[in-house]
């Protein structure tokens, strides 16, 4: 990347979580915003914070013929993909609180917390999603409306048998405003069920400012740039991808990619070639995993010029951090990152220049061995309640 540019929208200009993506259209709008796989065209599809806008806008004015009220639950059960966002920010724009949750969670666990919560409008993935939802979701409980996102025959057949079903495709209107409003910072966005210690799942309750707040904080440790762009797979029900992932991604105007699955993240890592990635240990550990596999099959003197790599790099490293002094073997760093080190992280796209671990502790084996090859890695500590952030080395 030739050039870096930040512009990054305040909490203050921001006020809310839906105000942020208004501020973002209009200070980046033909920018790109997010790219995903269509699965019938086998493409990757790029969309523009305009063109985010204007979808907002049509799922706006169909929820608002939905006889919903400010406050009220809406729920989805969704994949990872620009559809979250845009039913997020349509229903945070009217003042809704969204509950996500979790595609592979169990039914009865859904429907504990459609009841609990009291969601009256569920977003679903596809037919076969509601089709194992309706079976645990009372009829004379709190939902009225389930709109399926994927249409199909199976779908159609769903909206036929249940009043309550709708399939989005003819749901949506053609077109629509995004609203625009001066909501209150400190009122409720979100309700994000976490397990506790004990017995069923617990709401959490975070408002706007909760998210928005430790969106702009974590800005304060890590530089993100307009040109950067993101590579989304955790799930966006929860809370670290969501504020890591989303929201600080619209705050700085980073570009967002969403990966088809785990199992082809190696090769989205390729075609994509994030500069940002938001992981758990678990993806470092398997990357490791092969390297070091690899690295046992190797000849005696690739292994030496390995773990010779990584030292040098590790003590390149310490001596940025201000903990160790230069030493005469650094002077090979530039010949190591070409024939060994860039050889690996090229495996990560080549680009990577920031990664986050989050959710369990990175064993520092693995952390120095990414850090030897010159990919930056920050662990985060955090909770669902605290949005969640709590800290980062």
């Amino acid at each position: 990347m030739s050039q870096w540019t930040e512009d990054l929208i305040s909490v203050e200009d921001a006020g809310t979580l839906d105000g942020l993506l208004v501020q973002r259209i209009k200070r980046t709008p033909d920018n790109l915003a997010y790219r995903s796989y269509d699965r019938p065209s086998k493409s990757w599809v790029d969309y523009t914070w305009r063109e985010i806008g204007e979808q907002i806008g049509r799922w706006q004015e169909a929820l608002a013929n939905e006889k919903l009220h400010p406050g009220d639950r809406v729920g989805l059960v969704l994949r990872n993909c620009p559809d979250w966002i845009v039913f997020d920010q349509a229903c945070l724009g009217l003042g809704l609180v969204v509950v996500p949750l979790y595609t592979d969670d169990r039914p009865e666990n859904i429907a504990y917390i459609l009841e609990d919560a009291a969601v009256k409008l569920l977003l679903v993935q596809d037919a076969g999603r509601w089709k194992r939802l309706r079976t645990v979701v009372p009829e004379e409980g709190s939902l009225q409306r389930v709109l399926v996102l994927d249409a199909g025959a199976d779908a159609d057949t769903l909206a036929q048998e249940d009043e309550r079903v709708r399939i989005v495709d003819s749901w949506l209107p053609a077109t629509g405003i995004l609203r625009k409003r001066k909501g209150d910072p400190h009122e409720l966005a979100s309700i994000v069920y976490t397990s506790g210690t004990t017995g069923r799942s617990k709401g959490v309750m975070l408002s706007h400012y909760n998210m928005l707040s430790v969106t702009h904080a974590a800005l304060t440790m890590i530089d993100v740039y307009q040109e950067d762009i993101f590579l989304s797979f955790l799930p966006l029900s929860h809370t670290l991808e969501r504020t890591g992932g989303y929201y600080l991604p619209v705050m700085t105007g980073s570009a967002v990619a969403y990966a088809r699955s785990i199992g082809q993240l190696a090769e989205d890592l390729q075609v994509v070639r994030p500069t940002v990635l938001i992981a758990v240990p678990r993806i470092f550990e398997r990357v490791y995993g092969r390297v070091k596999d690899q690295m046992s099959h190797k000849p005696k003197l690739v292994r030496a010029l390995f773990e010779a790599t990584v030292s040098v790099g590790w003590k390149r490293f310490l001596s940025q951090q201000g903990k160790e002094g230069w030493t005469p073997s650094m002077l090979f760093w530039p010949l190591l990152n070409k024939i060994v080190a860039s050889k690996i992280t090229s495996k990560l796209g080549g680009r990577l220049r920031l990664a986050v671990s989050g959710g369990a502790p990175l064993s520092p084996e693995i952390a120095k061995v990414f850090i030897g090859l010159g990919v930056t890695i920050l662990q985060g500590y955090g909770l669902t309640e605290t949005s969640p952030v709590i800290s980062v080395n």
